[in-house]
C-alpha cells in the first residue's frame, strides 16, 4: 500500500499555554522545544504569539538561537496578526522565520469583530504576506473560526480560499476554534475544500469541547488533510486541543495508509515533563499517558495475562516507553542522576546539572529516597529559580503549633541587604508566616500580592516520604502569576513558593 506522510505540528508551547493558569518560563520553553524536535521527532513546533511580552520574546529568541545552530529554524513557528507588519518586526528581532498569520475564517467574526469587508481584510492580509516575503519570512495562514464559517458563511470561506491560494504562502491552517465540529462535518468540510484546492497544503487544528477531537482528526485525515496541530496532554483553552499521544496511537493502529515521524516511545516522558512544568495534572485514566492505563486491578485480569495475555490489546505499554503494572504493587529504586535524565530524554548544561544534583542531595537528606518520578519536579524547581535575580532571602523562621494555642511564626528576612524580624499568629503555620511578612512589608510601605489559589501535589506513586510541590497563584492590581516551591515538608515548600513571589512582584 502506498503511504502518504502527514506533518505533525505541536502547539503545546503556544496554544497549549492558553490552558488556564499555565505559563512556561523561558528555560522550560527551550527545554521542551529541544525535546519535541530532537527526542519526539515532531515535524514543526508553534512556540509563541508575537508581541505578548518581553519574557515571550526572550523565550523565542533562545529557541531560535538554538534552532539555527541545529538546523531546525524552519520548524519553529510563531503566531502573528494582521497588524501592518508589527508582528513581523517582532519576529525578525526574535530570529523566527515562519509566521502563522491569524485571520478571520468566518463572516461573523469578520463583520462583528473587525468590522471590515472581505475585500478590506484580504488587502490587509496581502500586505502582511508581501512584507514577510521581503523579510525572508515564510507564511502559513490560520482561518480562525473556519468551522463556523463553513456552517454559516460558506461562500465567504471559498472567496477567502480563492484569494489565499493565489498568494505566496506555504500552508492554510484550519482551526475548529470553538470545538463545534462533529466528525461527519470535519470529513465533509475538509473533503470539499481539499478537492477544490488540490494543490494547497491544509492543516487541521482540532479542539475538544465535545470530546470529539480525536474522532475529528481521524475524519480529517480520511478527507486528505496534510498536517495536524496537536498538544501534549491535550492542553489548550477551555477543554483543550486534540491530544498528541492519542492521535499518534490512532494513526499508527487504524490508518495504515498514513505515516508520521513521531517517536511513540518518547510520548510518555514528554507528557510527564510537561505536566511537571505546568502543574497541569494528567488524569489517571487518560489514554496512553495516564497512570492507570497499563495497570490491571481485577484479579481475573491478572490471571488472564498469565494465560496467553488474554487481556492485552495492541496498545502495549512498551510502545510508549512504559511497563505494565498490577495494582498489588510497584517497584522503584535509586539510580544515577545522569542515567535518569537520559531516560527522561533531557539534556541539561553543566550549571543546571550541578544545581539539580545539589537539590537532590539536599532533598535526599530530608527523605528516604529520591526516585525518577521526583526528577521532573526537581528540574522544574531548579529552572524556575533561574527566572529572577534573588534580592529577598528568608533567612530563618520558627514555626510553632500547640494544642489550644494559635499557631505562630517568628521570621527573619533580608530585603535588598536589610534585615527584618517579626512575629505573628495565624490560623495555621503558613498563615502565621504570611502575617509576619505583611508586618515586614507594611514597615516598607508596600502591599503584598493577594493569595488567590493554593495547591499541593506529590509525584505519582509516591508514599508518605514524598516530595511536596506547592503551587500558589498570586494577584496584584496588574496581573496574576504563579510560583512553586519544592520540599519534603508541605509548609516549607509553601514558604519557598512565597520567597519566589517576593523576588518577582
Amino acid at each position: 500500500m502506498s503511504k502518504r506522510t502527514v506533518e505533525i505540528m505541536d502547539t503545546t508551547l503556544r496554544d497549549g499555554e492558553q490552558t488556564s493558569g499555565v505559563s512556561f518560563s523561558s528555560s522550560e520553553k527551550l527545554t521542551l522545544a529541544k525535546l519535541l524536535l530532537e527526542e519526539l521527532k515532531v515535524d514543526r513546533i508553534e512556540v509563541a504569539s508575537a508581541r505578548v511580552s518581553d519574557g515571550e520574546f526572550n523565550a523565542v529568541k533562545n529557541i531560535t538561537d538554538w534552532a539555527k545552530t541545529e538546523g531546525y529554524i524552519s520548524k519553529v513557528e510563531v503566531l502573528t496578526f494582521v497588524d501592518g507588519g508589527v508582528s513581523l518586526d517582532w519576529m525578525k528581532k526574535a530570529g523566527a522565520k515562519v509566521q502563522n498569520l491569524l485571520t478571520k475564517g468566518s463572516l461573523n467574526h469578520l463583520t462583528h469583530q473587525l468590522k471590515k469587508t472581505p475585500e478590506q481584510h484580504f488587502e490587509a492580509i496581502q500586505q502582511v504576506i508581501e512584507k514577510a516575503q521581503e523579510m525572508g519570512i515564510d507564511t502559513n495562514v490560520y482561518l480562525e473560526d473556519w468551522s463556523n464559517g463553513m456552517r454559516n458563511s460558506k461562500d465567504y470561506v471559498f472567496q477567502f480560499l480563492d484569494f489565499l491560494t493565489q498568494q505566496p504562502i506555504k500552508r492554510v491552517l484550519l482551526p475548529d476554534t470553538l470545538g463545534i465540529l462533529t466528525h461527519f462535518e470535519a470529513r465533509a468540510f475538509l473533503k470539499e475544500i481539499i478537492e477544490r484546492y488540490s494543490e494547497t497544503h491544509f492543516d487541521f487544528h482540532g479542539h475538544n469541547d465535545y470530546d470529539l477531537s480525536v474522532a475529528n482528526v481521524m475524519e480529517a485525515l480520511k478527507a486528505g488533510c496534510h498536517g495536524l496541530h496537536l498538544t501534549v496532554n491535550g492542553m489548550g483553552e477551555r477543554a483543550g486541543n486534540a491530544p498528541l499521544a492519542s492521535v499518534v496511537a490512532v494513526i499508527n493502529d487504524f490508518l495504515p495508509e498514513i505515516t508520521i515521524g513521531v517517536k511513540e516511545s518518547s510520548l510518555y516522558k514528554v507528557s510527564k515533563l510537561v505536566s511537571a512544568f505546568t502543574g497541569f495534572g494528567i488524569p489517571d485514566n487518560k489514554p496512553i499517558v495516564g497512570d492507570n492505563v497499563f495497570t490491571q486491578t481485577a484479579g481475573i485480569h491478572a490471571d488472564g495475562d498469565n494465560k496467553k495475555n488474554l487481556y492485552f490489546n495492541d496498545l502495549l505499554p512498551e510502545r510508549f516507553g512504559r511497563k505494565r503494572k498490577y495494582a498489588l504493587g510497584k517497584t522503584s529504586g535509586k539510580a544515577n542522576i545522569q542515567k535518569n535524565l537520559q531516560e527522561l530524554g533531557l539534556t541539561l548544561n553543566d550549571d543546571e546539572l550541578k544545581k539539580v544534583t545539589e537539590r537532590i542531595i539536599e532533598l535526599g537528606d530530608k527523605k528516604e529516597r529520591v526516585t525518577k518520578d521526583d526528577l521532573p519536579y526537581i528540574i522544574s524547581d531548579v529552572l524556575d529559580s533561574d527566572l529572577y535575580q534573588q534580592r529577598v532571602f528568608v533567612k530563618s523562621y520558627v514555626l510553632t503549633h500547640s494544642k489550644g494555642l494559635k499557631p505562630s511564626t517568628t521570621l527573619s528576612i533580608e530585603i535588598d541587604g536589610k534585615s527584618y524580624e517579626e512575629n505573628a499568629q495565624g490560623d495555621g503555620q503558613f498563615d502565621a508566616f504570611v502575617n509576619a511578612l505583611h508586618k515586614v512589608y507594611k514597615k516598607e510601605g508596600k502591599e503584598l500580592p493577594k493569595l488567590v489559589d493554593y495547591a499541593v501535589r506529590i509525584p505519582p506513586g509516591s508514599t508518605s516520604d514524598a516530595l511536596c510541590e506547592t503551587i500558589i497563584t498570586w494577584k496584584t492590581k496588574e496581573k496574576d502569576f504563579t510560583t512553586r516551591g519544592l520540599d519534603s515538608d508541605q509548609t516549607v515548600s509553601a514558604i519557598k513558593a512565597t520567597e519566589k513571589m517576593l523576588n518577582l512582584f
